[in-house]
This record gives C-alpha cells, structure tokens and sequence, in this order.
C-alpha cells in the first residue's frame, strides 16, 4: 500500500523538493494503541518500501509495540511527533541472538547483533530519523541475557544515518554500531540504562549534537574489538557537541535531572563519560573530540588494552563538572583478549587542550599509565585548568599504586592515587603547557607524581600544594625539563632516580 503525501510533509520527512512514496505502518496493519504488537505490520511496510526500491516507513503518532524490526538498505524510518516505538516484553518477539565463534574475545554484548528492537546486517542508504521517541523499557541490561538487550543494532552497513529522534532505556545498548562505515549520529537524546552509544571498528563516523545520560555505564564510545572475526580499527570519527552525564535514569529526558539512584554496579560512582575503549584488538586512528560538556558523570578515558595502537587523537574544548572518577584517564595495557599472538598495542600521538574540570573526585588523580617495556609515547597537555575536591592524607604520598597491567581498565582498579592531580608511570614524551590544577579542601598529597618516566617537560604549570609539600616527586626519570613554574627555578634534570622539587 503506497501512499504519497504532500509534497510540504514530504519534504520536511526526506528532505526532497518533489513527492515519493512514503509507507504509513497504519497501512499495513500496525495499531499505535500501546497493546496490540505491531511487529508484523512494521516489517511488512519495510518489505514493501524495500521492493519498490526503497522509500520511508512512517510513523505516526500512537505507541507502536514491536519486537525485532528488520532494516533494509534504501530504507528511513520517520517518527513523527508523538510516535513511539516501544520494545516488546514478549522475549519470543526478538530475534535470537546468532552464534558468533569468536565470542570469547569480547564481551557478549559486543558479539551479537540479531536480538535487537531495529538491527540491520549488510545494509546501505538507512536512516531513522523524527522527533518520535524508541522506548526500549523492557530491553534487558544484561549482556548475558539472550532476549532483546538494544534497540538498534548495524553490523557491516554503510551511509546510515539517525537523526534527532529520543530514546529511553534501552537495555545494554542504546546504538551499537559495528563495521558501520559513513555513519551519522545528530541531534538525538538518550537516557538509558547501560552504554548509550557504542562505535566498533567503524570508520568515517559523526557525532554531534548529542545528549546522553548513562548513569551505569559509557554515553559516548568507540571500540575496536574482534566481534567480526578480524581486525578492525576505528577510525575518522569526530564527537563534537555532546553532553554526557550521570543523572537517574530518565531524568534527562523529563528535564528534573535528579542525583538520588546508587550509583554504577561497579562501585565507581555514577558513569555517562565519553571513551576509546575498552575492547581494542582493534586501533584507533584519527579521533577528534571537541566541545564538550561532562556534568555528575566519570572523565575522558582513552583505553587500549587488547592490542590496538590508539594514535592521533586531539581533544578540546572540554568543560566537566562534578568528576566522579579520574577526569583524564589515559591507559595503555596488557589484558589481550585477542587472538594468540597479538603483541601489546601503542597510545601516541595523543593531544589535548582547552580542559576545565570543577570538583573532581578526591580519590582519583588523572592518570596517564602505560605498563613496563611498554610506554605511553607523545603526550601534549595545553590550558587545562582543574579544581579537585581534595582531602588526601599525608600517608598516600607514599603509596606505589599497582601495575594492574592484565586488569579491567576502571581508575578505580589502581587504588588510592600518591598525587592528587597527575600520576604519570611508563610515558616517553610528554609535554604540559599553561596548566593549572588545585583543591577545594586541603590535600597533603603532591600535585604531580611521575615514576618511569622520559623526556617531560613542564611550561608555565601551577599546582596547589601544602607549604612543606613539593610539586613534583620524580622516581626513575630521565630528561625533565621546567619553565615558568611558579615557586620552582627553570630545571633541566638529566636523570633522577629519586627527587623532590
């Protein structure tokens, strides 16, 4: 049943100067009354759309139950003001989720596809666009669970688009996109109960004018896992524009933005930050991240643990409040799970600049941590400004923290932090500029730590800190440098096993 609507309406939904065909999914079946299940009909209109060579299913206003909606290539998706797209909570409306043999080197979630509310395998020319709303409510949040855990799902497609539409707890993953080249994520809102929105081994790919609130888990990541049986980088990707927090979960989108739920599973605090991590068998090339805004969420966390060299990166233009973890997080580890034989990957190259940071958890400094014969290389830090809660105890200056080389990578797994601003451990070539960093409260704690250190050199940094505490402590460094430091003489050290400035 095709039906063409006004050429105005047709324009505003495709963006077309001139009428096609548009397929109502009240056409073919589908209710909108919330309890009858629209499944059947919302793919029959798909089917139809993708017969005749493509056009746009829409939506209009109703509340659309639904399991498993199968996107097709040359197919959009219109919902339009007041349509829903609700998940099914029948488990049989879903379908199963396909064997994937190389399952053991990512985390289920990351392995499957098909168990989804939308999912498209081999797809091109798709989008899913409108100011409707995809109310996921009865989508697990549980990788490990085989009924419906996403709402959308893309494996292997190309030229996608989706565009202004809300979504509302949406199980395990909000989007998950994996081998999905030439995608477009713009204006959309999500206030979900696990990852927002995950980017895997996918190249060519904007973010922009984003919202996510993701309280128990990332809002914004890529990932680089092996989940398609070979190795894949992610790659090309700018986020720009984007808010990521950690409120209770919906209170985003019904703008009460409330702060009373327990916090992540993990015991780290609300989450909803922006990462490069953690599956990474896989690289990372050729990231940008800019104008940003983190509030009552965890920091900026580039990972790359499995293998994955992380390079060229530049972040900017960043503003966090209320920094439940570390508020920069840079790992470079040692976990491989990835196939036998991968050799331990690189993080190089990295640049960030423009930071503002207004009380950062007192337990977490940032860390910039690679691990032994394997440092992190090429660090610049420019006009980074950060206020942390403070409160550490004399005693923690001492404190070694672990390797923790084959672990997880959270800030959290390295205990209790020596410095209350940077620990720096493994890094050859690092550089700050114009960077200030402080405490709200008195913290008996260095603003800056480096163990197994090259070539760092420090212009024009400031660091808080008690009158008889220093501003660095140097263990094992080798080609330290400063300028412009206040309280500190211009220093160049060719070596320092053990040393206090």
């Amino acid at each position: 049943m095709k039906l063409r609507l006004s050429i105005p309406f047709f324009c505003f939904v495709a963006w077309s100067h001139a009428a096609a065909p548009v397929y109502d999914v009240k056409a073919y079946g589908a209710t909108g009354s919330g309890k009858t299940a629209d499944t059947a009909s919302i793919n029959r209109a798909i089917d139809a759309a993708s017969a005749a060579g493509g056009g746009t299913v829409y939506f209009p206003a109703g509340t659309f139950v639904s399991g498993s909606i199968h996107l097709k290539s040359n197919v959009g998706l219109y919902l339009d003001h007041g349509a829903v797209i609700e998940a099914s909570a029948d488990p049989q409306a879903y379908d199963a989720a396909e064997p994937n043999q190389w399952d053991k080197f990512q985390d289920y979630g990351h392995s499957h596809w098909r168990n989804s509310l939308m999912w498209g395998e081999g797809v091109e020319n798709v989008s899913i666009l409108g100011q409707g709303l995809i109310n996921g409510k009865a989508l697990t949040r549980e990788a490990d669970q085989r009924i419906g855990n996403k709402a959308i799902s893309l494996k292997l497609s190309r030229n996608v688009t989706i565009r202004d539409i809300s979504m509302l707890l949406c199980g395990h993953f909000a989007i998950l996109a994996t081998g999905v080249d030439n995608l477009t994520i713009d204006n959309i809102k999500i206030d979900t109960n696990r990852d927002g929105i995950d980017v895997d081994a996918s190249h060519n790919v904007r973010i922009s004018n984003v919202s996510v609130n993701s309280p128990w888990d990332d809002a914004i990541v890529l990932k680089a896992s092996y989940g398609l049986g070979f190795f894949r980088d992610t790659t090309n990707v700018t986020i720009t524009n984007c808010f990521v927090s950690g409120y209770d979960m919906g209170t985003l989108l019904d703008g009460t933005y409330r702060r009373t739920a327990p916090q992540a599973p993990d015991k780290g605090g609300p989450t909803g930050r922006i990462k490069l991590g953690t599956e990474s068998s896989g690289g990372f090339k050729n990231i940008t991240i800019s104008n940003c805004v983190f509030e009552f969420s965890r920091g900026l966390a580039l990972e790359t643990v499995d293998g994955g060299d992380l390079e060229d990166v530049a972040i900017s233009n960043i503003t966090m409040r209320d920094v439940t973890n570390s508020p920069i997080f840079l790992r470079l580890g040692g976990r491989m799970r990835s196939p036998e034989g991968t050799p331990i990957g690189h993080i190089r190259r990295v640049n960030i600049s423009d930071v503002v940071v207004y009380n950062a958890d007192r337990h977490f400094s940032s860390l910039i941590t690679g691990v032994p014969g394997h440092d992190i290389e090429d660090v610049k830090l420019n006009n980074i400004r950060i206020l942390y809660q403070g409160g550490g105890a004399r005693e923690q200056a001492a404190i070694n923290p672990p390797e923790s080389e084959t672990e997880y990578p959270e800030p959290r797994r390295f205990g209790e932090m020596p410095a209350y601003g940077f620990f720096i451990r493994h890094v050859a070539g690092i550089e700050f500029h114009n960077v200030e960093i402080g405490y709200v409260q008195q913290d008996f704690r260095p603003p800056f730590v480096l163990n197994s250190v090259r070539q760092a050199e420090f212009d024009n940094v400031r660091g808080q800190h008690a009158a008889d505490l220093p501003s660095f402590m140097l263990n094992a460094v080798e080609d330290f440098a400063t300028w412009h430091c206040r309280a500190i003489p211009d220093t160049h050290l060719e070596k320092a096993e053990r040393k206090t400035l």
